[in-house]
């Protein structure tokens, strides 16, 4: 082949290889969002120690990367694990089930955990939530990493319809994500539920230094100027029913 001939197929496929990247930068990402109800403590640790040791390495072999397992901030027996699953495409989580049963080291690592007898559970159930990001931050962030934080607030906001539902996440996406951004809450993500008990409704995850901290960068939000005007927007009226919020800290398994 001539050098002629070769660089414009050299430079086709520089430029493929770049829209291919930008393509999958700017689709917005998938979440699955795991609650684990338990009875003990040591039901948490062995929770906690099957995502650190077999889990968690074992997503990121598939390409699923930066995965947040969380508990509650106050310890308790009865204390949730709370797992965050970023994905690139609904696809990925299809395949997820039959690429771990090929995975020798994953079965291996975690035997004890997914073959745990009734009279001795490793959790009492779980709770499986789908996700999409939201336009306004398409892809999952990490707080900044002179700040790392202690605190988490997952916060879930239910509308009274699917229109209210949508209209809030406009909201969001007028001004409330950067505003939330600006005054230091360090949002890890927001998104839509797509399939969940508590429809419709929107999910999304801040974070902070320790919780006074946390409180201190509320406070800022709810002065902000930019804020205010929203709230008092007539368009924005009513479009929360319901604000659940859980404070979290990491374990020992998150990469987040």
């Amino acid at each position: 082949m001539t050098s002629r001939l070769f660089a414009p197929l050299v430079f086709a496929l520089v430029l493929l290889l770049g829209l291919t990247r930008a393509t999958a930068d700017d689709a917005r990402q998938y979440y699955e969002l795991r609650v684990y109800t338990t009875k003990t403590a040591e039901q948490q640790q062995r929770i906690i120690d099957y995502w650190q040791t077999a889990a968690v390495p074992a997503y990121n072999r598939l390409g699923i990367q930066t995965i947040g397992v969380f508990t509650e901030l106050a310890d308790s027996p009865t204390n949730s694990i709370y797992v965050l699953l970023p994905a690139d495409s609904f696809e990925t989580f299809d395949q997820i089930p039959a690429k771990l049963a090929a995975d020798t080291v994953y079965q291996k690592a975690a035997a004890d955990f997914l073959n745990a007898p009734k009279t001795n559970a490793a959790y009492d159930h779980f709770e499986s939530t789908l996700l999409i990001a939201f336009e306004g931050m398409k892809r999952l962030s990490l707080p900044p990493a002179d700040k790392k934080p202690n605190v988490f607030e997952l916060r879930n906001y239910i509308s009274s319809s699917e229109g209210k539902g949508l209209n809030k996440i406009k909201m969001f996406e007028s001004g409330e994500i950067g505003v939330m951004k600006e005054v230091g809450l360090a949002p890890i993500f927001y998104s839509r539920m797509l399939v969940g008990s508590k429809m419709p409704s929107l999910v999304y995850m801040t974070s902070g230094e320790n919780l006074d901290e946390h409180k201190k960068h509320w406070q800022a939000f709810n002065t902000a100027k930019v804020w205010k005007d929203l709230q008092a927007d007539p368009q924005f009226k009513d479009n929360v029913s319901k604000i659940i919020s859980i404070m979290l800290k990491r374990t020992a398994a998150s990469q987040i």
